[in-house]
């Protein structure tokens, strides 16, 4: 169930999608996110050799391309949110990977357990506009995000990869700029049985007791306000 980093992956799908992506990080930290986060701080271990505290961190050149492809999405969400302009609504692709470690952690929110390996997942985000600005200016608001869907590649051990879709048409609710309540409203999912079975147990939870809801919560104001300062210079009175 890898797509719970998308809503984040939202920015209302962005903190998902864009790592979202991503989830609530102190709970489940992106070793890509903490990678790249040191080297910035001391680039000498990696110039020399060193490995980082997790060997597995390093971002990938795979990992580095998919960050880099999704920034331009990144960049017109968080101008919609915080510039506030008229203009077109927002349409983008985007692409994240998953690692078995950050799966792991992902699910257990939902109970379960993640027993296969990486994840590569795309999707095509579509935000209106209109929404994203009520979302940051009225005192109270529901965004409602039409359905969408998630493609992914889930890798197994000793078997074939396994293609896998899914749908959901997240609701988040703001107040004063700020999420305080969301949920993910999981439909459709396609994968071969073993693979569909471990996902329904998890979505179905989600959908009935709403489990996901603090960390979708989290994830969109982490967005809104962290992750939109990284590349504010290319939004802000933009």
């Amino acid at each position: 169930m890898p797509i719970v980093r998308y809503p984040a992956a939202l920015g209302l799908l962005a903190a998902l999608a864009l790592a979202l992506p991503a989830p609530a990080r102190a709970q489940y930290p992106d070793p890509n996110e903490e990678a790249a986060r040191a080297q910035a701080a001391d680039p000498a271990p990696a110039a020399a050799g060193v490995t980082t505290k997790d060997p597995e961190a390093a971002l990938t050149p795979e990992e580095k391309a998919e960050r880099d492809g999704r920034k331009a999405c990144k960049v017109a969400i968080c101008a919609a949110f915080h510039n506030r302009k008229a203009g077109d609504d927002i349409s983008c692709s985007v692409l994240k990977s998953y690692r078995k470690e950050q799966l792991d952690k992902m699910v257990s929110r939902a109970k379960v357990s993640w027993p296969w390996g990486k994840v590569r997942c795309t999707a095509d985000i579509k935000l209106k506009r209109e929404a994203l600005i009520k979302a940051m200016s009225d005192d109270k608001y529901e965004a409602k995000l039409d359905p969408h869907q998630v493609a992914c590649k889930v890798d197994r051990d000793k078997e074939a990869a396994a293609d896998i879709k899914f749908d959901f048409s997240p609701k988040v609710q703001f107040e004063k700029g700020k999420a305080v309540k969301a949920s993910l409203n999981w439909g459709k999912i396609e994968a071969p049985t073993l693979v569909k079975g471990a996902m329904w147990t998890a979505t179905a939870t989600d959908n009935t007791f709403n489990v996901l809801q603090s960390t979708i919560v989290e994830d969109i104001n982490d967005f809104i306000t962290n992750k939109c300062a990284e590349v504010k210079d290319e939004w802000a009175g933009k």
